[in-house]
C-alpha cells in the first residue's frame, strides 16, 4: 500500500501482482481503525478467490467475548472462510470505552453510551468500500459476551441478517413488555428508537449453541452493577430461557448441545460452522 493519503481506500485489485499491500488486504488482514471512530476496530478474513467480479460475496460476522480474543476467532475461522468463499469480518470493542471499569458495554448496546450495533453497521458499510461484499443482510455469530450482543443486535436489525447463532450468553434479554432493559424489552425505543418485532425474528435461521458442561459460575455475575439478575443460574439455563422466551413468541430455533464441552467457543466452532455453512448455501 502506499503511504499517501487517498480519499478512497484501496482494494486488492488496484495493487499491481505481486504488490506487498495486497497481504494485508486478503487472507488474514491487519486490524483496521474504524473511519468514522477509530476508537473501534476490525480484522477480516479475504478468501483467495475474492474479486470485484460477479455478484458480492457472503458477509459472515464473529463477535468476541469480554476477553477479546478477535484475532484468534477470526483465526479459527479462516478455513471455512476459504471453503465457502465468504468474507469473516470481527470486529474489536475494546475494554474501557464506556468508563476506565468497563468490560460490558458493547454487549448490552449500551443505551447510555455509545451503540455498539450502530458502530458494527458502520464497519459493514466501511469494509464494502474495500472489498465485494453483500452489506445488506450478513450472518451473525457471536460467542459469550458477544453471544449477548449477537441476539440484542437482532432484536434491532432482524432486517440485516441472514442467519443468528448466539453462543452460551451470560445474559439474556427476553421479549418481555414488563421489565426493563437490559432483561426485557418494555423501554426499547426510549434507548434505541424501535420495538422489538417478533414477527420480523419468525423467518430467520436461528442457532443457540452452549456446551453440554457450561455450568461453571467463577465468571458468571449474579447481578450486574444496576443490581439486575440473569435469567437462568448458568449459561446454560440462560440458553433455554432465552429459546423458550423466543418460541413463545413463534420465533422457531435449533438448540445445539456440544457433548464434553464447558465455556469454550473453539470447542463449539464445529457445529456453529455446521450451521453457518447452511445458510451460506442457501
Amino acid at each position: 500500500m502506499t503511504d499517501e493519503p487517498t480519499q478512497r481506500p484501496l482494494s486488492p485489485w488496484d495493487l499491481p501482482t505481486g504488490h506487498p499491500g495486497i497481504t494485508f488486504l486478503t487472507g488474514k488482514t491487519a486490524l483496521f481503525a474504524l473511519a468514522d471512530d477509530p476508537r473501534f476496530s476490525y480484522c477480516l478474513y479475504v478468501p483467495r478467490r475474492h474479486s470485484p467480479d460477479g455478484p458480492p460475496s457472503p458477509l459472515v460476522i464473529a463477535v468476541h467475548g469480554t476477553r477479546r480474543r478477535v484475532e484468534t476467532v477470526r483465526d479459527a475461522m479462516a478455513d471455512f472462510a476459504e471453503r465457502h468463499n465468504c468474507v469473516l469480518l470481527c470486529p474489536l470493542f475494546p475494554a474501557g470505552i464506556a468508563g476506565p471499569n468497563d468490560v460490558d458495554s458493547y454487549k448490552l448496546l449500551s443505551p447510555d453510551g455509545f451503540r455498539a450495533d450502530e458502530v458494527l453497521l458502520s464497519m459493514v458499510e466501511e469494509i464494502a468500500l474495500r472489498w465485494h461484499v453483500r452489506t445488506d443482510r450478513f450472518h451473525l455469530h457471536g460467542f459469550s459476551g458477544g453471544g449477548q450482543f449477537a441476539h440484542r443486535f437482532a432484536y434491532l436489525h432482524p432486517d440485516r441478517l441472514a442467519s443468528l447463532s448466539v453462543g452460551a450468553p451470560g445474559r439474556v434479554t427476553l421479549i418481555d413488555p414488563t421489565k426493563t432493559w437490559w432483561q426485557g424489552t418494555a423501554d426499547m425505543e426510549k434507548h434505541f428508537g424501535v420495538q422489538v418485532d417478533p414477527a420480523a425474528l419468525r423467518d430467520l435461521p436461528v442457532q443457540f449453541v452452549i456446551g453440554a458442561q457450561d455450568t461453571g459460575t467463577a465468571d458468571f455475575a449474579p447481578v450486574d452493577s444496576l443490581g439486575l439478575a440473569p435469567a437462568g443460574r448458568n449459561r446454560i439455563e440462560n440458553v433455554n430461557a432465552l429459546r423458550a422466551n423466543w418460541q413463545d413468541h413463534g420465533v422457531r430455533s435449533r438448540l445445539d448441545t456440544v457433548a464434553d464441552v464447558a465455556h469454550d467457543q473453539f470447542g463449539v466452532l464445529p457445529v456453529v460452522r455446521e450451521f453457518l455453512a447452511a445458510h451460506l448455501a442457501r
